[in-house]
């Protein structure tokens, strides 16, 4: 009997170490509260790893008592935990540490703009609104109206305009305007203040099911922080009469609690003969709960407002013969008024270990009023060519996402799915031909544009260990209305459209330190409401079409590579027509291009960066010769140094160059490439830091944007076609001081 015991309690021994292992749930959070996003959880016995969610949590199958589990993160200590409990959620708290890109990990789960943003946003903070965009690698930017109105954007071969091919957002929330006063896609993104940006989140191309218009040559998504550390105060002073003052308060800070309120107040005048008299205010505010274990409420405001002049873009021949300087003007009464109040409620419930709904609700009021003078005196010669224009928005939306992780004995699946609305109302939508800011010579355009897009997707990864495949789906569906108030009667159009959006991405990885990706994808810009509904040629939604082949590389710890071709063809080409108020087609398009980026720490405190972009651009429905995209980047390069040694000093040297590119479609004209050295310092010691910023180092004369426009002058009888350019800014030296308590 006691034989028989023994034989049956080994078999029972047996049976019970051969099941299969339970599964682990963690939450890994910093010690202020803070998720802690993209950390690589390696359990030691059998080797599986996972990366931990953007709400910090992680699962891992077949965990038992007493594996030990080593979490590792770029900006965290990493640390052993031992496994103790398996029925319910693990939080672990992790502790802040120095920059290191050994902790960076390639798998199936981070793709390489995830890890490109972790390291630059980490090694470089946002500093100004100016930066906020250029962390996408390869992205460049050019401002041309008294630093009021938004950035010309350029990446992938693309002269984007002010948003027309890229999607941007912010903690969710679209930046850019459909139907917009100045130009589809017109996307300002001054509303947000720098220091409270916690992550940038980007990818190249139309491959992501969950973004929807404007996704072509790619996007971009800004977080703000939930929550901040310290409380922080900070003020800047340089040339130009360029002042800043900063600050940042904790109202609330418990473990279930976190909020605080920032505030910011900018003025300038910038470099130019008659002074731009920039000034802007930004209000930030952030609240958030935890109401449960598994449920969260948070709650944003924010308004920004701002007011400039402007000398405008000049004729290259004014200069030449010495009728103005580089900065000087043809009409200073250019500029302009904005402003924009954002509400935001998020909620977010865990419905089980594995899946996750999110919900957001949110509304914006906009306002935007511009004066604008590219021709000068072509078509009034008597009062000349200044436009106006304006409109006011309530833009209304919600968004919902559920997220589900289903593991599997051979393949873990990842299901998402979402749905949004987007309601734009934009009322008094006006150009208008203007004397000195003041007088309305004739209206061109006024009405009131209504703008509906209802979307949804769904994207199911499948990893099978080494390889991830992940296709998915999108659908959105357009309502398209116009009230013109310029018609004698009640002239109402509408229109409805719709557009299916397929994608397919593919991760293949031989080792951890080395990966294969492709993907492939339709995506889309819509065009102006009020061309869709007016011309009959013109009333589609024209798609884009990309594919990206490419590899991520740790060729040893302390290196990261990211390179990729790449092609994208556009049904559709729109270039904004600024005088006419219209976005013009000009035919199918396509680019293709090369994408580099290199990111190596060769000490823990150095820290340098390169991205160099090659893009081939071409009009396809055009002769050789005269099919050059105008104004298309072809050739950019981005590299710096940067240095965050422990001692409490940190500084950075950063390149930029971008080459010559065709300025008009048979390249007779030519805007002149450039290349600017910025430069930064700053010591910080106890709670108190001393620093300085100096743009433009080496005092370069270049053109900060640029474009071949036919314009006739005061004293000219015939018009010139040549090129018209805002002057990059001077050798412009900035000082800081900021203060933590």
């Amino acid at each position: 009997m006691k034989l028989k015991g023994l034989i049956l309690f080994f078999i029972l021994l047996c049976s019970i170490t051969l099941l299969p292992g339970q599964s682990f749930t963690g939450e890994l959070i910093d010690m202020e509260g803070e998720p802690v996003s993209y950390a690589l959880i390696h359990e030691i016995k059998s080797g599986d790893h996972t990366h931990s969610n953007d709400e910090g949590r992680f699962t891992l199958e077949n965990i038992e008592i007493g594996d030990t589990l080593y979490i590792s993160h770029l900006t965290y200590t990493a640390l052993n935990h031992l496994v103790s409990q398996l029925d319910e959620l693990v939080t672990i708290r992790m502790s802040a540490s120095e920059i290191s890109l050994e902790a960076v990990t390639i798998s199936n789960e981070r793709t390489s703009a995830d890890i490109l943003s972790e390291l630059d946003i980490e090694v470089k903070p946002v500093s100004s609104s100016q930066e906020i965009l250029t962390k996408v690698p390869g992205l460049f930017i050019g401002q041309h109206a008294g630093g009021g109105k938004a950035e010309q954007i350029f990446l992938r071969g693309f002269d984007i305009d002010h948003g027309t091919d890229i999607t941007i957002t912010a903690d969710g929330i679209p930046v850019n305007m459909v139907s917009h006063a100045h130009g589809q896609g017109y996307a300002d993104l001054h509303f947000l203040i720098p220091e409270t940006i916690e992550g940038i989140d980007f990818g190249l191309g139309p491959y992501h099911a969950d973004k929807g218009n404007f996704n072509t040559a790619g996007y971009v998504n800004f977080k703000t922080k939930k929550r901040v550390s310290d409380n922080l105060i900070k003020v800047e002073t340089g040339q130009f009469n360029t002042q800043r003052l900063l600050s940042i308060f904790k109202l609330v800070d418990t473990e279930k609690q976190g909020a605080y309120l920032a505030g910011e107040y900018l003025i300038s005048n910038g470099p130019f003969e008659s002074p731009q008299n920039f000034s802007r205010l930004n209000l930030h505010g952030s609240w958030t709960s935890e109401l449960s274990e598994t449920a969260s409420l948070g709650l944003s405001l924010s308004h920004f407002t701002s007011t400039w002049d402007a000398s405008g873009q000049i004729p290259q021949r004014a200069v030449d013969d010495g009728s103005i300087t580089r900065f000087g003007a043809i009409d200073n009464t250019e500029g302009g008024t904005t402003s924009r109040s954002n509400v935001i409620l998020d909620y977010r419930k865990f419905l089980s270990a594995h899946s996750l709904i999110k919900s957001k609700l949110y509304y914006s009021n906009y306002n935007f009023d511009l004066f604008s003078n590219f021709t000068f005196f072509l078509e009034d010669p008597e009062n000349g060519d200044q436009i106006r224009q304006q409109e006011n928005r309530n833009l209304f939306g919600f968004i919902t996402d559920y997220q589900r992780g289903i593991p599997g004995e051979k393949v873990n699946t990842d299901l998402n799915l979402g749905v949004n609305l987007r309601a734009d109302d934009s009322n008094n939508n006006m150009l208008a031909r203007t004397l000195n800011r003041t007088t309305i010579l004739n209206r061109i355009q006024y009405g009131d544009v209504s703008e509906y897009n209802l979307s949804g997707y769904v994207d199911i990864g499948f990893d099978f260990g080494r390889l991830l495949v992940k296709p998915g789906l999108r659908i959105d569906a357009f309502q398209f209305a116009y009230q013109d108030k310029l018609s004698q009667q009640f002239d109402r159009v509408s229109a409805s459209r719709s557009i299916v959006s397929p994608k397919l991405n593919l991760y293949y990885n031989t080792t951890s330190s080395l990966q294969f990706y492709a993907k492939a994808g339709r995506g889309f810009h819509s065009n102006d409401a009020r061309v869709f509904l007016t011309d009959p040629e013109r009333n589609r939604i024209p798609a884009a079409y990309g594919i990206d082949l490419g590899t991520v590389w740790k060729p040893f710890s302390s290196l990261f590579i990211n390179a990729a071709v790449w092609n994208l063809f556009l049904e559709q080409e729109f270039v904004y027509v600024g005088d006419a108020g219209i976005v013009e087609p000009s035919g199918e398009t396509l680019r293709r291009g090369i994408d580099f980026s290199l990111r190596y720490q060769p000490l823990e405190w150095l820290f340098i960066n390169t991205d160099i972009n090659y893009t081939l651009a071409r009009a396809l429905e055009e002769d050789a010769g005269n099919d050059y995209i105008p104004l298309a980047p072809d050739f950019t390069i981005r590299s710096g140094l940067t240095i965050k040694h422990p001692s409490g000093f940190n500084g950075g040297l950063d390149v930029r160059h971008l080459g010559d590119r065709a300025a008009n479609e048979d390249n007779s004209i030519v805007a002149p490439g450039y290349t600017v050295v910025d430069l930064n310092m700053n010591y910080g010691f106890n709670k108190l830091s001393i620093g300085f910023q100096i743009q433009n180092l080496l005092n370069t004369e270049w053109n900060e944007t640029q474009f071949a426009t036919e314009s006739r002058l005061f004293n000219e009888s015939d018009s010139v076609e040549e090129i018209h350019f805002t002057p990059g800014v001077p050798f412009f030296f900035k000082g800081i001081v900021g203060y933590r308590f």
